[in-house]
């Protein structure tokens, strides 16, 4: 294997994420604490250009996002799949007043979970979301992750719609005892 193979293969796919959401233009990154997403909310957080902010609960990342689209600015709402749940009345501001929502949530309760409680709100997300009018793009492949981020970012902002990336257990290896 080359050397260049070697680095590609051991870039995380977090890196081609936050290059979408650079390019996408996303200044604003709404997130609670999360495993799953560590590594593009780190690099989110060191990014000069974006703003990112902890949030105390789920749902005001989606007001986040709200305030950040009327201000003129595009965002990204990360999340873990157990705080869907705290978001379904906010999501119904987004839906009414058509305004872009780009999600990205790291699932539990799924690939190999460990932990009991993770199961119930894992196994609800993507019926939540979509009950909410959120259009869901699954993703069970790291090297998709990207591409699925970048066409989504495409459909929020280009067509004023809600959407969320369920990036897959599998992919983020969270929920593992040991």
């Amino acid at each position: 294997m080359t050397m260049a193979k070697a680095r590609a293969k051991a870039r995380h796919w977090s890196h081609d994420v936050h290059a979408v959401l650079k390019k996408a233009d996303v200044r604003q990154v709404a997130y609670v604490p999360d495993g799953g997403l560590a590594r593009l909310i780190n690099l989110c957080n060191a990014d000069k250009k974006m703003h990112s902010v902890v949030l105390t609960t789920e749902e005001e990342g989606v007001a986040q996002m709200a305030g950040a689209w009327l201000g003129g600015q595009r965002g990204v709402f990360l999340t873990q799949s157990g705080g869907v749940g705290n978001c379904i009345n906010m999501l119904s501001i987004i839906q009414e007043c058509r305004i872009p929502l780009l999600a990205m949530v790291s699932m539990r309760g799924q690939w190999g979970e460990a932990f009991p409680w993770q199961v119930p709100m894992g196994q609800a997300t993507t019926a939540a979301l979509q009950a909410a009018n959120v259009i869901v793009q699954p993703v069970d492949r790291a090297e998709e992750v990207a591409e699925t981020v970048e066409a989504a970012a495409r459909m929020a902002y280009d067509g004023h719609r809600a959407v969320a990336v369920i990036v897959s257990q599998r992919i983020t290896n969270s929920g593992r005892r040991g």
